[in-house]
């Protein structure tokens, strides 16, 4: 059996930025041990797996070399731009598309942005934003990134590191310095057995400037599920912007996350939360550029 297989860069409209997955369109006849082996092969962060249920549904699962998982932010960006460049989705001039994905995490609407019948941006629906908790218990994450307890917080403030989830539980971590951020010394043998003792996916650490900052700073770290460090994660950043909005330490309801830039893959997340109802919508998404595509042999 031979399927096509996609490298696609999401989180950028340039070549080699952003944050790479790989994208297999019609997975409908593969298995569980096929799609693993398959994202071993590629070796990227996630490959996403796509089934078409109907013309506006898809059901999308997502493998990281070692394992599933339930969601996976910028391989959702990165499949249903693919989708919609290969013409899998009927196009329109201009506008939104809406579609749903059906995962693991949910059933989740996905927005695809069309300027002169091309596509311009996909954004996606996070899970329903919830903490799991604050972490007040902090030396064995200061131990992990090798900084003292004065580097946490925004500005002058002290603020603790938080559990949030947005489908995926990830640990956000306020550092008070951009250069601190962008120096941090990992030790990632000890910070895999925090994230699992923790339960968690990894942490998302971030700097802000200021409270009405247009940019967020962001560095992304989960090696208990093989990714020492991630260029562009939409998950955590759909956590990241329910933490700021939910600590009233952002005033805006809009934010751009840049990340990647101490990986030489800059990328930049668009992320939103709207309060309707008691209920926050969190949206991340951006571009994509399409990188591969190959034939692999099953």
């Amino acid at each position: 059996m031979e399927l096509n297989i996609y490298q696609v860069d999401a989180f950028t409209e340039n070549l080699f930025g952003g944050n790479p997955a790989g994208v297999v369109p019609d997975a409908k006849n593969l298995t569980d041990i096929d799609m693993q082996n398959i994202a071993r092969e590629m070796n990227l962060s996630e490959t996403a797996f796509i089934e078409e249920l109907d013309k506006d549904n898809f059901k999308v699962r997502f493998f990281t070399p070692r394992c599933e998982v339930d969601l996976c932010g910028h391989a959702t960006i990165a499949s249903f731009y693919l989708l919609a460049q290969k013409q899998y989705i009927i196009p329109i001039d201009s506008g939104i598309r809406k579609l749903y994905q059906e995962t693991k995490a949910g059933k989740l609407s996905v927005e695809i942005y069309y300027k002169n019948c091309q596509v311009d941006k996909v954004f996606m629906e996070q899970g329903e934003p919830k903490s799991l908790g604050r972490i007040e218990n902090i030396k064995p994450i200061l131990e992990s990134f090798r900084i003292g307890e004065e580097d946490l917080g925004i500005g002058t403030e002290f603020i603790y590191p938080e559990i949030i989830s947005t489908g995926l539980p990830d640990i956000i971590l306020p550092i008070k310095d951009k250069d601190i951020l962008y120096n941090l010394s990992v030790d990632f043998e000890k910070l895999e057995k925090v994230s699992k003792k923790l339960s968690v996916i990894g942490v998302h650490a971030f700097y802000l400037p200021k409270d009405d900052s247009d940019v967020v700073y962001t560095r992304n770290f989960a090696p208990a599920v093989g990714i020492n460090e991630e260029a562009a994660t939409g998950t955590s950043n759909g956590a990241l912007i329910y933490y700021l909005k939910k600590n009233r330490l952002l005033k805006k309801d809009e934010i751009i996350s840049m990340q990647g830039e101490t990986m030489n893959r800059p990328s930049a997340i668009y992320c939103s939360i709207k309060n309707i109802n008691n209920k926050y919508i969190v949206k991340v998404g951006g571009k994509s550029k399409i990188v591969l595509e190959a034939i692999v042999n099953i």
